[in-house]
């Protein structure tokens, strides 16, 4: 009886010692995971931001943009936004065809942008993200007076307000720094690739707007002053 009676002390005091070290243990594990899991809300307030190279591109060359951009903040990681922007070129090939486009309308782009910074409550962002992009408008088309070289017919033509239409995906990958306060700086790199186009009867529009100059695809950036509220 003593022998048996030692080993249910033993079991006794072994199984109020194994408790007494669970809750402590259990305490930190639950403090653990509440670090480690996502705690910051799902909405985290939106941007507005406005883009300076296109409209630097406007004043310094035959084509450019103004666009602006509004950014919803989703857990400090995910980004949807909405780009608006006009474009606008005037240009005029003085060279080989003596040939002038004109074209200005507004474009538009929805899409979003992925944080893949593991540190997302520093302010500061690195961004991956996609564009939907789509605009429609008409484009001017002239050529100056010039004679045929054999006959001397006067060759000049022009078209006014030829409806054109163009969709396009664009990737995008951009760094955006907290500055002070709600101030931010930013800019992006991006790829474009056109969907589908309508040029209308004249052939392969100079300049689309929001897109650039004409291609199947396109390389473009922007230098954002951002404000986040």
């Amino acid at each position: 009886m003593t022998h048996r009676s030692n080993i249910c002390a033993f079991a006794s005091r072994l199984v109020v010692s194994l408790l007494l070290l669970a809750a402590p243990m259990a305490m930190q594990a639950q403090r653990f995971l509440k670090i480690e899991r996502d705690s910051v809300p799902l909405f985290q307030g939106f941007a507005v931001s406005v883009d300076l190279v296109g409209a630097a591109m406007m004043h310094v060359g035959d084509y450019g943009q103004y666009e602006g951009a509004l950014r919803l903040n989703l857990h400090n990681q995910y980004f949807p936004i909405v780009e608006v922007g006009y474009g606008k070129a005037s240009h005029e090939d003085d060279i080989s065809t003596g040939i002038t486009y004109k074209t200005a309308a507004p474009y538009f782009r929805v899409g979003a942008d992925v944080n893949i910074l593991k540190n997302k409550h520093s302010g500061n962002r690195l961004f991956l993200g996609l564009r939907y992009a789509f605009t429609s408008y008409k484009m001017d088309i002239s050529r100056r007076p010039f004679p045929d070289p054999v006959w001397q017919w006067d060759t000049s033509f022009g078209v006014d307000g030829e409806r054109c239409s163009q969709h396009w995906a664009e990737i995008v990958f951009g760094i955006d720094a907290k500055v002070a306060g709600p101030l931010h700086l930013g800019w992006s790199a991006r790829y474009k690739v056109r969907a589908s186009h309508d040029d209308g009867r004249i052939g392969t529009a100079w300049y689309v707007p929001g897109y650039g100059t004409q291609d199947s695809s396109v390389l473009g950036a922007t230098f954002n002053v951002i404000i986040d509220i």
